[in-house]
């Protein structure tokens, strides 16, 4: 949940009474979050690449299904939110920093297996965003070709080259210190969210089509092909909630754990209400045959200009929401590093250097060298395995239940001392198997539709 700032910077803290001007209570820098920016980080992660599949999720599930379980992923991510918010601090009163010390705090040795999950979900989503941007850069590529040479035409552009391209300008990015403290780029970030996906809903909201029970058995899909893709509509519409991860530097006044939960209603009801639109509009547009990614699979041709100014749209969301899942993971390695050997110049110290047009920067070998090999590593995992449906299901079947559910109920339980075997035990214990259980059939879904895209798969071609 984002009442915890470290997933952006360790060192941040709220301000409180503080022993100098940018200097907090307990010596670390003053954090300055408030409700606002809290709820755009909220927005700037879950309005993302999710979305796109929405349509996609629902011609599986139908109209009754598909909303309902949108809801209900709602639902839980909101409660179990409020969890974690309330575990911002220990019961000593200390404040936790990162995802992995309340955990330590609450449930002591399960630490290390929240922090697999944790950053292997960070990995996994900027691999997934790194896919969907360059899906929308060939969208746009597309959408000229189409309106140039008729919808007929065989406009085929392959992703590479804009696989390689993000990773550029992601190599970049990553370089900047501070980039918590760029605020104003989730706002940008959120603005891109909304407005890709108001013109989603827009273009869907002029087509006309039927669907009740989402695709037909015989007609559309196989019984079995039925069976999975329902499945990974499931892990598909997880991800589309998947923000656990993202921690905000909140002040201490209000409460944290009070704004937090503001926060987090705000974002997950905005946010829904487009899920729904997007998801239902898609749907009515599509029907059965709803795209994977409504707004690059080219149901809607026209006017082509309004469908490339969308994909323009998500690229720069994603770019900033790469970051945001990246930069703890950064920073995770690099304290790590600098713990082992303090002394270590590479490790350590910081350089001045003059670049052109940008003047003096300050660059760290370790930054330079390891956040430059990470891009890399999963700008070419994103080419190897470019497949958006099946890569979103399963990051979000993996994520959502350790993450948004298992840990947030386990560190309840704990700080409210639960009475075993009480209804509310029995309750909170019998919501943690559901979920695990929809969780394990949409990582299957996903896994079983991995398999398939790949058997038809040749790396490095169009």
């Amino acid at each position: 949940m984002k009442s915890f700032d470290a997933v952006h910077n360790p060192s941040a803290v709220e301000s409180g009474d503080a022993t100098g001007n940018n200097v907090d209570d307990d010596g670390r820098e003053k954090r300055t979050g408030t409700l606002m920016t809290a709820s755009a980080h909220i927005i700037t992660a879950v309005i993302g690449s999710g979305v796109l599949s929405l349509a996609w999720a629902i011609a599986q599930l139908g109209w009754v299904a598909g909303t309902l379980i949108l809801v209900t992923f709602a639902v839980i991510n909101y409660y179990t939110s409020t969890m974690l918010a309330d575990c911002y601090r220990s019961d000593e009163g200390t404040r936790n920093y990162t995802y992995m010390d309340v955990v330590r705090s609450y449930l002591g040795m399960k630490v290390q297996l929240s922090g697999l999950a944790q950053y292997g979900s960070l990995v996994g989503t900027t691999i997934g965003y790194t896919i969907t941007a360059s899906i929308s850069l060939v969208a746009i590529k597309k959408a000229n070709c189409f309106h140039d040479k008729g919808h007929g035409a065989k406009c085929s552009v392959p992703n590479y080259p804009f696989i390689a391209a993000f990773g550029i300008v992601e190599v970049v990015l990553s370089q900047i210190p501070n980039f918590h403290k760029l605020s104003w780029l989730s706002i940008v970030a959120a603005v891109m969210s909304f407005s890709y996906a108001s013109i989603g809903i827009g273009l869907a909201i002029a087509v006309v089509a039927n669907g009740v029970t989402g695709t037909v058995v015989g007609v559309d899909v196989t019984a079995s092909d039925k069976i999975w893709k329902s499945f990974q509509a499931i892990g598909d519409m997880a991800f589309s909630y998947s923000f656990s991860l993202v921690l905000d530097t909140l002040r201490s006044t209000p409460p944290e754990n009070k704004v937090m939960k503001k926060a987090t209603l705000a974002g997950i009801s905005t946010t829904t209400v487009f899920y729904i639109l997007c998801g239902c509009m898609g749907y009515a547009a599509f029907g059965n045959r709803a795209p994977g990614d409504f707004l690059t699979d080219f149901g809607f041709y026209e006017p082509f200009w309004l469908v490339d100014f969308a994909n323009a749209c998500i690229v720069v969301h994603l770019i900033a929401a790469y970051q945001v899942f990246a930069q703890p993971f950064f920073q995770f390695v690099e304290d790590k590093c600098i713990k082992a050997w303090p002394e270590n110049n590479f490790i350590t110290k910081e350089h001045s250097v003059n670049i052109l047009f940008l003047g003096k920067c300050r660059i760290n070998y370790l930054r330079l060298v390891w956040r430059t090999a990470y891009v890399v590593l999963t700008t070419v995992v994103a080419m190897i395995f470019p497949f958006f449906n099946s890569i979103l299901g399963l990051i979000g079947a993996a994520a959502f239940w350790p993450l948004t559910v298992y840990f947030p109920v386990e560190m309840h339980i704990s700080q409210r001392k639960v009475k075993k075997y009480s209804m509310r035990w029995i309750a909170l214990k019998l919501l943690v198997s559901v979920c695990l259980i929809v969780s394990l059939l949409a990582a299957i879904g996903s896994i079983v539709g991995l398999i398939n895209s790949v058997k038809a798969y040749k790396p490095f071609h169009s």
